[in-house]
């Protein structure tokens, strides 16, 4: 997928300590190579100034488009979810409900953390060009 100065994207990070995670930008500029992008991050900020967004040329296939936003979705045990923490979505599962508290167990880390439902959005996944609801 090709994208232009501007678009909102979610970059998915493939660094250690980051795997499954998804974190929001702008699209600055295509370099001129052609498979990388300049982006800017939504909440991520730089270490040389805090009062500054990161700014990093990032590898196409780290890229996507921003998911689906899914209003009044029920959210079960058992189901794929995105979970909004540290300045970006990691992706887990719902281990149980308790007074609209959700447990989520995060494989990539071995940890299970609670978040109110505003934290949380259903997993999707950008296969071929289309998003596929986990």
């Amino acid at each position: 997928m090709e994208f232009v100065k501007g678009d909102q994207v979610e970059v998915c990070s493939k660094e250690d300590g980051f795997l499954g995670s998804y974190f929001g930008a702008t699209v600055v500029s295509k370099t001129p190579e052609g498979s990388y992008y300049k982006i800017k991050y939504k909440n991520l900020v730089s270490d040389t100034d805090q009062s500054k967004r990161l700014v990093e040329v990032i590898s196409a296939d780290e890229l996507r488009p921003m998911p689906p936003k899914s209003l009044h979705v029920l959210i079960c045990c058992g189901d794929k979810v995105d979970a909004f923490d540290k300045d970006g979505w990691w992706v887990g599962e719902v281990t149980a409900v308790r007074r609209n508290i959700y447990s989520v167990y995060f494989s990539t880390t071995d940890e299970e953390l609670e978040y109110p439902l505003y934290s949380l959005r259903k997993h999707h996944e950008w296969v071929n060009g289309s998003w596929v609801r986990q």
